[in-house]
């Protein structure tokens, strides 16, 4: 009994490490690009015109002339108090901002998400259930269609067509004026926010505006989705067990459905999991098509006014929601697949 629990221990302690030693890689490599960045943060706050001896106090002031170890040090006691720096685009602490628009991206890329797996993984199952067919090959161009295209020139072309000349969707933004500057955003998720508000108009405003981002950052991922479905179905429709299935009788739908599907979760889970992540991290394109205040937004006002401090924020945050959701997605994994236990 004792050793049958110590197993699991030992694979989740074994996680553990590994998602810690993940993120300390990560705390380096954003601390070596902040260090090695052209950017002088002590010219920049000076300016060009300061003396030698304001530049060399402002430098010890900040850390600077410090050995790289003990900056390092430094930087990560910061980091775990929850002290990014401040922003100099916008003067507040780079936490304070993140908080305010990391909730944005998380509710966009959420809802990608909900339905690139209702979709993809169903015209997975579609595409696998006749393989090498009409529908098959439909669905296939559907999902290349879906990884191909530019997410920026299809934000402009479906804001274009559906926003500008049909108007069956709410334009850039989270929400129209008449709802923007009246409404207290206080949890940062505007669906959870317009509902709560009961404002008329409020929670059906805040969808027309979500419909049309959600769909273009959802095309990617349920190319993605579609294509890993049913190479793993197809995969393990090789397998001795489901030949001996249909020489038993059993039909090719009972098959995918209770014999393909159960045995390919775990690969589709980790698709899943892995095309979220990159959804979080992908959606600076749509953000800035449809004017989303979102982390994506955020970063790239930061690296057009090469600000470190607010870039290497943001990339923490991603960086840190992409090894988390790893280290949650592979827990997951090896409870429901006992032959990974």
């Amino acid at each position: 009994m004792n050793r049958r629990l110590a197993q699991p221990a030992a694979t989740l302690a074994r996680g553990l490490l590994t998602t810690v030693t993940t993120l300390a890689c990560l705390l380096l490599v954003t601390f070596a690009l902040t260090s090695l960045s052209p950017i002088d943060p002590a010219l920049r706050a000076l300016g060009d015109r300061a003396s030698e001896s304001s530049y060399a106090e402002m430098r010890h002031r900040m850390g600077l002339d410090a050995p790289w170890p003990q900056r390092f040090v430094h930087y990560a006691g910061n980091l775990l108090r929850g002290d990014l720096g401040v922003s100099e685009s916008t003067g507040q602490p780079v936490a304070a901002d993140l908080r305010h628009v990391f909730p944005a991206t998380l509710e966009l890329a959420t809802l990608a998400m909900l339905v690139s797996t209702v979709l993809g993984v169903a015209l997975g199952l579609v595409s696998a259930w006749r393989p090498r067919g009409l529908i098959d090959g439909v669905v296939r161009i559907v999902s290349l269609l879906g990884s191909s295209l530019p997410a920026f020139w299809l934000g402009l072309i479906v804001l274009y067509f559906f926003y500008a000349r049909l108007h069956w969707a709410g334009g850039p933004g989270r929400l129209d004026d008449a709802y923007e500057y009246t409404l207290d955003l206080d949890s940062g998720f505007v669906l959870l926010d317009t509902w709560r508000s009961g404002v008329p108009g409020a929670f059906a405003n805040a969808w027309a505006h979500l419909g049309l981002p959600v769909l273009v950052l959802a095309a990617y991922a349920i190319g993605q989705v579609t294509r890993m479905t049913r190479a793993a179905l197809l995969g393990e429709a090789s397998k001795e067990y489901v030949t001996l299935a249909r020489a038993k009788g059993a039909g090719s739908l009972r098959i995918l459905l209770h014999h393909l599907l159960p045995n390919t979760r775990g690969l589709i889970i980790t698709v899943l999991a892995l095309t979220y992540a990159s959804l979080l991290e992908g959606a600076v394109l749509v953000e800035t098509v449809f004017a989303w205040p979102g982390i994506g937004r955020y970063l790239t006002n930061a690296l057009f006014a090469a600000d470190t401090a607010a870039i290497v924020g943001a990339t923490l945050v991603i960086g840190c929601s992409f090894v988390v959701i790893n280290g949650l997605t592979d827990a997951l994994v090896r409870t429901l697949d006992p032959r990974l236990r």
